[in-house]
Parts: C-alpha cells; structure tokens; sequence
C-alpha cells in the first residue's frame, strides 16, 4: 500500500505538467461529443450497465477494461493475459465511443482506477461516424476520467480489422492514426496497435483469427492482443498491484 502510494505521489508529479496549453473543460467536450447525434445509451446499455453494478464491490486501484464486444470476450481470459494486473473487466457489446463517454463515471470513475484499457470506435465507424466524431468524443471520455482523478493512465486499443467491415477500413486506419496523435500529447495516455498484427505481410486480414461472422475474434486473435498489450503495459503497471 505504501508502494501504491508513493508511485501515484510520483505520478502525479510527473503527470501535472503534461498539458501546456490550456484544453477545453470536460462539460465543453462532452457537449462537442453528443452534437455528433449517437444513439441513446440509455436504451441499449442501462441494464447492462445495472448488471455490472449488482455484480457487487469491486478492487480499487485496479485497471477497468471497457469497450466493445472485443472487449467483452476477452473478458473471460483478460485477467490470465495480463497477469499480475488486476484487470475489472466492463466491455458491453455494440457499443461506441459516445456510450463508453455516457457510463463512464458508473462503469469506470465508480470503481476508482489507477488506469484504463479502452477499446471502442469499431462499431462507431460501422454506424457511419466519421473518424472526427471518435476522437471529439474520446477527448471528452479522457476529460471526464481526467477530472476526476489525473494521475489515471489510458491504455487506448487501435480498432481492429474486421473481415466483415473490410469496406470501412480505411476509415478506421484514419481513426488509428487520429488516436495515435492524440496520445502523443498526453504522456498519461497510450497507444497500443493491435491492429498491425492482425495483418498479413501483404496488409491482408488474416481469416484464422476470426469467428465464423469475420468480426469477433477467437482465442488465436485474442493471443495477438495479449501479445500486443502485454509489453506496453505490464511493465508501467505491474509495480502499482
């Protein structure tokens, strides 16, 4: 506990002059974000998000996983993946970047995280979001979680190649970049590609890694995740458990 303590004492230090230009509040990004006109999370994801709530107290300090269906299979092998990491697992499947925004304080602040994993803007690419929408709409989840605590780091997942969804994919490489420069400017926020291994030499999607439906991955894709996440983000917190 006293480790814990200490290292978020120097993460803050560290963390508190990562801004150096003043960025818009967290109520003027999140207004940014819904002008985008999402669909209602309210009506797709509140019982799922009760569920988690009923699933009873959770560890504080942990790392909260939050995002997609991806998200939500990995849920059964996540925390064997990145053993030590204390990992709460919050994926709802379908979800975008504006419903991870939306439950972000009840699926994510609630539970106090030192850090967050987040895989979303697959599905809002999908509906037909321009890339901009993903990244307004990710600033304003980074400023909420942000607001509440600043020493949080975010782990932010490159959107996969889907298969089935291999007529958007340029636009979501376009995504893939716009949050891999976003993250450039935080040193609290990091960009994991797990979308590169995922192709072949040639740039293909590699079809063994897939479900039947060419969108959900099966064990093999998820052990290219874990492969992927687990050198980023093991050693940063593998001292905070």
């Amino acid at each position: 506990m006293l480790l814990r303590s200490l290292l978020a004492i120097s993460a803050l230090a560290l963390f508190s002059g990562c801004a150096t230009t003043p960025r818009p509040s967290a109520a003027e990004l999140t207004e940014k974000a819904a002008s985008y006109d999402w669909p209602d999370p309210v009506a797709r994801y509140e019982s799922a998000i009760i569920a988690f709530e009923e699933e009873g107290p959770q560890p504080t300090g942990a790392i909260v996983g939050i995002g997609s269906s991806s998200m939500r299979g990995w849920h059964g092998m996540i925390n064997e993946d990145l053993a030590p990491l204390t990992i709460i697992p919050r994926g709802f499947g379908g979800s975008n970047m504006y419903d991870a925004l939306y439950f972000v304080d009840r699926a994510v602040i609630a539970h106090e995280p030192r850090a967050v994993i987040l895989y979303e803007g697959d599905n809002d690419i999908a509906m037909g979001k321009p890339p901009e929408a993903v990244l307004d709409t990710f600033r304003a989840f980074v400023a909420r979680i942000h607001e509440a605590d600043p020493t949080v780091r975010i782990y932010v997942l490159a959107v996969k190649p889907s298969i089935s969804r291999v007529g958007v994919w340029p636009q979501m490489q376009a995504t893939n970049e716009l949050l891999r420069a976003e993250c450039e400017t935080d040193r609290r926020l990091f960009f994991i590609d797990v979308a590169t291994p995922m192709l072949d030499e040639e740039g293909n999607m590699r079809e063994e890694l897939y479900l039947g439906d060419m969108l959900h991955m099966n064990r093999a894709g998820y052990e290219v995740w874990r492969d992927a996440v687990r050198p980023v983000i093991v050693p940063i917190e593998a001292p905070f458990e």
